[in-house]
């Protein structure tokens, strides 16, 4: 009951955090909507770094398997490294996507608040238009950044067995165990890569969209 209720406190605070966020930012001419624009953007750019440590680390992998002297204990490390910066950047991906979910549901409960004020029923009529186009695009963007994050966690538990084998094993043997893991980390690295590709798409689409109206 006590974790519920620190649960529940800690979710009001950051919900009323937020609230004063929004609104500060509004008092010096920045809406919810140039926020949803910026974090989208922000979004983006953390998957476009996301991509690259991943790949950076598939090619340590790769140089890895074909391994044929020198210190393993280095070789070890240069992948440990690789896969610290892969879990951080990935942090930074679920972070940004959990704040662009937040402005949005701010930003499209504000909208639908705002319509009762209309006088004009042609005009409230329009608006509410745009507000159901607008709420479609955006769960369509969020539907593709949520299926290119769930794809990070079991790429990131491949590379940590890797890392923790070869640790463990500081050997000719977990080299080749490693090697044998190799393809289809590959291939899970890869898809997660066109998977992001796809969500970078939709956040540009929708940046050009939100810039439009």
């Amino acid at each position: 009951m006590i974790k519920k209720i620190a649960l529940a406190t800690a979710f009001m605070t950051l919900t009323a955090c937020q609230s004063a966020y929004y609104s500060a930012m509004e008092s010096v001419g920045v809406h919810k909507r140039d926020i949803l624009v910026d974090r989208v953007e922000e979004t983006k750019e953390s998957q476009q770094d996301s991509q690259q440590e991943f790949q950076s680390a598939l090619e340590r992998l790769s140089t890895l398997i074909n391994f044929d002297g020198g210190d393993l204990q280095d070789a070890y490390e240069q992948l440990n490294d690789d896969y610290e910066s892969s879990l951080a950047a990935a942090d930074e991906v679920s972070t940004n996507i959990d704040k662009v979910e937040d402005v949005a549901e701010a930003l499209f409960d504000e909208w639908a608040d705002e319509l009762e004020e209309y006088q004009s029923a042609a005009l409230k009529r329009e608006s509410s238009k745009k507000l159901r186009a607008t709420e479609r695009q955006f769960e369509q963007l969020l539907r593709s950044m949520r299926a290119s994050e769930a794809k990070m966690q079991p790429v990131l538990e491949s590379l940590q067995d890797n890392v923790l084998y070869l640790k463990h094993n500081l050997n000719a043997q977990a080299i080749a165990a490693i090697k044998g893991e190799f393809t289809n980390l590959k291939r899970d690295i890869q898809v997660l890569i066109d998977d992001m590709n796809r969500s970078i798409e939709d956040s540009n689409r929708f940046i050009e969209q939100m810039n439009q109206n």
